[in-house]
Parts: C-alpha cells; structure tokens; sequence
C-alpha cells in the first residue's frame, strides 16, 4: 500500500504516535507500505513556524532528515499536481489541504489524515 501523511500525521509520527488512530499506526508500521510526505507539508509547517502557530521538536530540516533516513519519501509537487486543484470540489480554501488532496488523487494514494474534510473530497482516507 502506498501512503501519503496529512501534515499533522507527519508530525504525530514523528513526535507523538499515540495520536494516531491503531489503522494508520498499524499501516505506518507495516514495512511492505511505502510512506511518503509533501513538499506542501514541509511548506505549511515553515510557514505555520514562522507565525508562531506551530512548535515542533527539533528544527524542521533536522526532522525531516531524520524521517528521510527512516525510509519516508518525498513527494515533490508537480504541475500535474497543480493543475488537479482546479478539478476539486470546492470543499473549503486552505490550499495546503486541497494540494495535499489533489497530489493523494493523482498519485492514487491513500491519504492518511485525522480531518474528517478529506472524506468530502475523491481521496481514499486511511485513518
């Protein structure tokens, strides 16, 4: 199975796994997955650091090594991914969920999230 973490996943997994429903901490541990993370996460969490909104461990570059060497991929953003946006329904505005979704789509992932929005979105939702 291939996975693609919410930003909030990513954190949990990182810092606090005890916030992750048993399926997706039991999909996480499975080593046959693949379990990627977005570029738009890494970019919403800088930005959510820069306004004082978030607080993480560790530097954001450190944690992102570090799960990189845990075996995690990244998932780059591409225009196919952009343009995906436009074809979503038009469930709310954040932009870091809705390229999030639209990369889960078009890579054909399921999306690993605890926001019960995705469910309104074409994503197959593990939690």
């Amino acid at each position: 199975m291939k996975l693609l973490l919410d930003t909030h996943v990513f954190i949990w997994w990182d810092s606090d796994p005890a916030q992750l429903s048993q399926p997706a901490l039991t999909a996480l541990r499975d080593p046959a997955n693949t379990i990627a993370f977005s570029v738009v996460s890494v970019w919403e969490m800088a930005i959510k650091r820069q306004l004082g909104k978030l607080i993480l461990r560790l530097p954001l570059s450190q944690i992102v090594a570090h799960q990189q060497a845990n075996g995690l991929q990244v998932l780059p953003v591409t225009l196919t991914h952009t343009l995906a946006v436009e074809g979503l329904p038009p469930v709310h505005k954040d932009p870091f969920d809705r390229l999030l979704a639209a990369q889960a789509n078009v890579e054909g992932v399921d999306f690993v999230t605890a926001d019960p929005i995705f469910a309104q979105y074409p994503v197959r939702v593990l939690w």
